[in-house]
């Protein structure tokens, strides 16, 4: 029985992942002295290089940089394209081409000899993201001169257990199966990658070295189908220097091409450099705003992100989006099928989830949809949210999943009656706070009381007699000027053994615009102390905090 059409029949996957430098495993064997030799070969393979009015030359000949192999293939692609515009693109019944992908042997060409040493004749078509028109063959009638003919001795063996497709065409029990000689016909840009192709077959191994040449052999693999050469040059590609530009590059390849699992591994290197690269995207604000899409998604899949808040994130998906696509029907159907997933919204403040709701980039019903799962993910209690994330961090959904954010997240309840009173709570993780000391801190996203912006901010400083580190906690107002605004709070911390809040600070005071009041050493114990594996307020490893404040009449 046949294997998967990206497998090999001998799949050398477990060895392929390894750190040798060959393309097979050991039991493959190094075939590469029957390469092209009568002596060990039952077929002839005929290949005719087609020319035309597209540049002939491969993707990657002449290339130095990934760059130019990226801009050569686009300008033959469009070529191609214009070509296929122009000219006359039928071609007889008795000239099918046979699709990469999934070939059909039943369609292909017999030649009219009817004796057994008959020719079979192969016809592939270009890559899918070279061919013009869905219903049309991409082969116009200029481009079907022949200009140059290979012959090469082949083993059908060695050629079938490498690749389904030369196993469908020497197996599929029609007569072409049966012939000595078989023609291969093919673009001119395709040859030096197929000859390099042909040969890792043999030899398990590319003279190939370089990015642009990895990436037509790439491309010849995928279109014959074979698997571990597109691991290969998958692995080869990977222990080359990333650029954002190759980094790009590999997520835009065809769908086919991207959608092998030989090119994951490739693929998910492309995605975690990018979102390394551009962590910290208020550095590189022009840079990220001209990223296509698929960089997009790379950097905002990240859990890494080093981002003020989910709100940030959110700003800054509208802002790409609009300027990327200024067409809203357009806007709408990026936003809700490609980056709607990536946007955290359970992380979102309930302030910026009501204008997502009246947000006319979404539409309407999809973002009543975020909003209603977002609102009921915040109401879950702590456990739940806990496993909600754990369910979720090994997909690729991580919609639960928290991100580092600058301004940590906190839950507030607020009240209006009988006075003006909020709740808030901040949760900090033992990793967290320790990396506070000796002097840092860290911010919670801002909440609001009468209207006035707030945020608390939990330190590492010394004592007031300057003689120990410890754990201080803060509570400050946004909003600069002269606006006055009193305020009654108090601090409280989960506590063992009973693990209910216990309150460590109560206090009031008139805030002026930029301002802030709290107490310097929160637990009245030394900042060691409050970091011991038996401390009092690690609770799972997580610090629970908790501010109430409430408006003085």
């Amino acid at each position: 029985m046949m294997r998967g059409s990206n497998s090999d029949l001998f799949d050398p996957r477990t060895e392929m992942d390894s750190d040798s430098t060959r393309g097979g495993s050991a039991s493959d064997g190094d075939f590469g002295f029957a390469f092209n030799d009568s002596n060990f070969s039952d077929r002839l393979l005929r290949i005719e290089i087609m020319g035309g009015s597209a540049e002939n030359r491969a993707d990657g000949e002449g290339c130095t940089s990934i760059i130019d192999w990226a801009r050569h293939r686009k300008r033959r692609r469009e070529d191609i394209k214009k070509d296929n515009n122009n000219g006359d693109l039928s071609l007889g019944a008795e000239e099918q081409i046979l699709g990469s992908n999934q070939p059909e042997l039943d369609d292909c060409v017999v030649g009219d000899n009817q004796d057994e040493e008959g020719e079979a004749m192969v016809e592939v078509s270009p890559s899918d993201d070279e061919a013009g028109d869905g219903n049309e063959s991409s082969w116009s009638m200029d481009c079907s001169t022949v200009v140059r003919v290979k012959t090469l001795h082949i083993s059908s063996p060695i050629l079938a257990a490498k690749s389904p497709f030369f196993y469908k065409l020497f197996s599929n029990g029609m007569r072409e199966s049966e012939q000595r000689h078989v023609t291969l016909r093919i673009n001119a840009s395709e040859e030096a990658a197929l000859m390099e192709l042909m040969n890792f077959m043999y030899s398990n191994t590319l003279t190939a070295s370089q990015a642009p040449q990895l990436l037509d052999v790439l491309m010849a693999a995928d279109k014959f189908e074979v698997a571990s050469c597109m691991r290969y040059c998958s692995r080869q590609l990977r222990n080359l220097s990333m650029t954002p530009e190759s980094a790009l590059l590999y997520l835009e390849l065809p769908s086919s091409v991207l959608m092998a699992e030989a090119v994951q591994p490739l693929t998910d290197a492309a995605k975690q450099y990018l979102a390394d690269r551009y962590k910290d995207m208020t550095k590189f604000q022009e840079e990220v705003m001209a990223l296509p899409l698929a960089g997009i998604e790379a950097i905002l899949s990240s859990d890494d992100l080093q981002v003020a808040s989910e709100d940030a994130v959110y700003d800054f998906v509208l802002k790409w989006a609009r300027a990327q696509y200024p067409k809203l029907e357009e806007r709408r159907e990026v936003l809700g099928a490609r980056l709607a997933r990536y946007i955290r919204f359970p992380y979102m403040t309930c302030r910026k989830l009501k204008k997502v709701l009246t947000c006319t980039d979404f539409e309407h019903d999809a973002a009543s949809k975020l909003v209603l799962e977002a609102l009921f993910f915040k109401g879950e209690p702590p456990h739940r949210q806990r496993t909600l994330a754990a369910e979720e961090s090994a997909t690729s959904n991580r919609r639960f999943v928290e991100r580092a954010y600058k301004y940590r997240p906190v839950k507030v309840v607020e009240f209006e009656l009988p006075r003006q009173q909020c709740v808030v709570y901040l949760d900090l993780k033992r990793e967290e706070c320790a990396n506070l000391c000796p002097s840092g801190r860290v911010y919670s996203q801002a909440f609001h009381l009468g209207g006035q912006g707030f945020f608390l901010s939990a330190h590492c400083n010394m004592d007031q007699q300057s003689s120990f580190h410890c754990f201080g906690l803060f509570l400050g107002m946004q909003e600069k000027g002269s606006v006055s605004f009193a305020v009654d709070y108090e601090f409280a911390a989960r506590s063992k053994p009973t693990e209910e809040f216990v309150s460590k600070y109560k206090g009031n005071y008139t805030f002026t615009g930029g301002k802030a009041v709290g107490y310097r050493n929160l637990f009245a114990i030394p900042w060691t102390t409050f970091m011991a594996e038996d401390s009092l307020y690690f609770i799972n490893g997580v610090l629970h905090l908790r501010a109430e404040l409430t408006i003085r009449l």
